[in-house]
């Protein structure tokens, strides 16, 4: 099979025109089939927008072929990068292994080790998916707050009430990556995830895929435990000839809704916990296992027209409006050396209350799969590191977090903090909204957003937004919306683990966004693929 790439057509082309730009390249218009690999959306000039694209083409004589095409750099023979199932390994598992979390790491690591007959058991702190969907939309009415399921927890992750963006900068060479796609089309996911530079589901079929992964789960012997919490881990001395570590984990105490609580004997435990088990992680701080504080990044959520954007990304031509809701990725340096960017962009979106402790307010983007809703959004947020925590030890981030989480409350008074743009840079709450009103999921409130962060972050924002007006004319209008707080960008703390994937407590394993090594729903998942082949080449079930 043979690689095309960089084939560009205009916006309005049809199958036939792709063919015929396949049969120029090829410089023959002898029989051929082809399958496209990958489309993308070249916007540098907005009066002549196209579509590129990568195709794998089959045809006969391909090594003559490439012989007499040699000079054309964009093609060459196509090396498919193969997923590879891990050999078992030797050491007996006598117990299921078991997994805390089933956002995306854990349902991926959970699905992998299930496929291989390992059984494992997935212990979810909140409800399955479609009861955590009522509890979310109950707390967007009402404000009334369930902290065990929300936004940030249950069946899906955080992710399920996103965007569903499936891009990541991951590298691939061992095929992870297109094998979470190939698994999320298998369970229901549009097939065009496969092909797109930028591909997403949306949290309306988000919700349906997750579910069918989750059948697919308990059909392979999978269990499922919701509404369940880790509560304590045991930890007993390690056998002298393993490896020279001096204890493992051999049991966790499990609390369920109506208070009972239980211990199971572990063996294997992965923890795929999200990045808000702020109470997990104190337990585990108590216990010893070896954890760092992190940099990451906190912010506003802005939102815009979504017609604006689509016009400033790709002009106010027939062709511009016809494509897909635009998006955008804006990054700057600040003159006090933080970096500001925009993050998690929801072309098309809302804004959504995504809290999870009572008396503290974060928000998130979300979007269906049609990204059509009036306004678009995403973060802007400024890194912040641990000097600037103001703490020590593992969990500094966690209450840098919570300390503007809780001023973020009280600035809306318990619904989310709105503020148009001209106002915080004029140091003024905001009493009326101009040409944009907001799209947010949940009860906002005008205030002033800047008792809502950090000085130095908001400064940042202000300057940053005003650069972002350079690339985006409009981003930076007085009527521009800002909403707060986005505090949960990443794990304000990294869980330690070594080149086998295990912490120095043999037996654990950290795993995802919550451990500190995933940025988003594709990385997440990739990384409960890895943890999978790390406990199956070591033990035997």
């Amino acid at each position: 099979m043979i690689e095309i790439r960089q084939i560009k057509l205009p916006v309005g082309h049809t199958d036939a025109d792709l063919k015929r730009a396949i049969q120029k390249r090829l410089k023959d218009s002898s029989g051929f089939t082809y399958e496209i690999s990958k489309r993308a959306i070249d916007s540098r000039k907005k009066d002549e927008l196209k579509y590129v694209y990568h195709v794998l083409v089959s045809v006969k004589n391909e090594e003559k072929l490439l012989a007499r095409l040699k000079n054309d750099r964009d093609i060459s023979l196509y090396a498919p990068v193969v997923y590879r199932m891990p050999e078992p390994g030797h050491i007996p598992l006598k117990h299921r292994p078991v997994i805390i979390g089933a956002g995306p790491a854990g349902l991926f690591c959970g699905l992998m080790l299930a496929r291989v007959g390992y059984r494992p058991w997935i212990i979810e702190r909140g409800r399955d998916v479609d009861s955590r969907a009522a509890d979310v939309e109950n707390f967007w009415e009402t404000g009334v707050l369930n902290p065990n399921s929300n936004v940030q927890f249950g069946e899906g992750g955080a992710g399920t009430f996103s965007d569903g963006k499936l891009n990541t900068l991951v590298k691939d060479k061992f095929g992870r990556n297109r094998k979470v796609l190939e698994l999320f089309v298998e369970h229901g996911a549009p097939k065009e995830i496969l092909i797109e530079s930028k591909p997403h589901i949306g949290t309306d079929k988000l919700k349906q895929v997750i579910k069918s992964i989750r059948e697919e789960f308990l059909r392979l012997g999978g269990k499922i435990s919701f509404s369940t919490v880790l509560k304590d881990i045991s930890v007993a001395p390690s056998a002298d000839n393993e490896d020279g570590f001096r204890s493992r984990v051999s049991s966790i105490t499990i609390e369920t809704s109506q208070g009972e609580t239980r211990e199971i004997p572990v063996q294997v435990l992965v923890l795929a916990l999200g990045h808000s088990a702020r109470d997990t992680f104190a337990m585990l701080d108590r216990r010893g296992l070896p954890m760092e504080p992190k940099a990451f990044s906190i912010g506003l959520r802005v939102e815009h027209d979504r017609e604006m954007i689509q016009r400033a990304q790709y002009g106010d031509s027939e062709e511009a409006m016809r494509l897909p809701s635009a998006s955008y990725k804006l990054t700057y340096q600040a003159q006090d050396g933080r970096g500001v960017f925009s993050f998690c962009m929801c072309p098309g979106g809302y804004v959504v209350n995504a809290s999870s402790e009572p008396s503290m307010l974060a928000v998130n983007g979300m979007s269906n799969h049609d990204r059509m809703a009036k306004n678009s959004n995403s973060a802007i947020i400024v890194t912040v590191t641990p000097e600037d925590f103001g703490g020590s030890g593992a969990l500094a981030g966690v209450e840098f977090q919570r300390k503007w989480e809780r001023a973020a409350y009280d600035c809306g008074a318990g619904r989310v903090p709105v503020q148009c743009f001209g106002d915080l840079c004029a140091g003024r709450a905001t009493t009326a909204f101009g040409s944009l009103t907001p799209n947010i999921k949940g009860q906002y409130q005008m205030a002033d957003l800047n008792n809502c962060l950090p000085d130095y972050v908001i400064r940042d924002i202000i300057e940053g937004i005003h650069a972002f007006d350079k690339k985006l004319h409009g981003f930076a209008n007085a009527d521009t919306i800002l909403a707060g707080i986005e505090s949960r960008t990443s794990s304000p703390l990294r869980i330690l683990r070594g080149g086998d994937f295990e912490s120095e407590i043999r037996g654990i394993y950290p795993c995802g966004e919550g451990a500190g090594y995933a940025g988003g729903i594709t990385s997440a998942a990739m990384d409960g693929i890895k943890v999978f082949e790390a406990i199956v080449k070591k033990y035997n079930y």
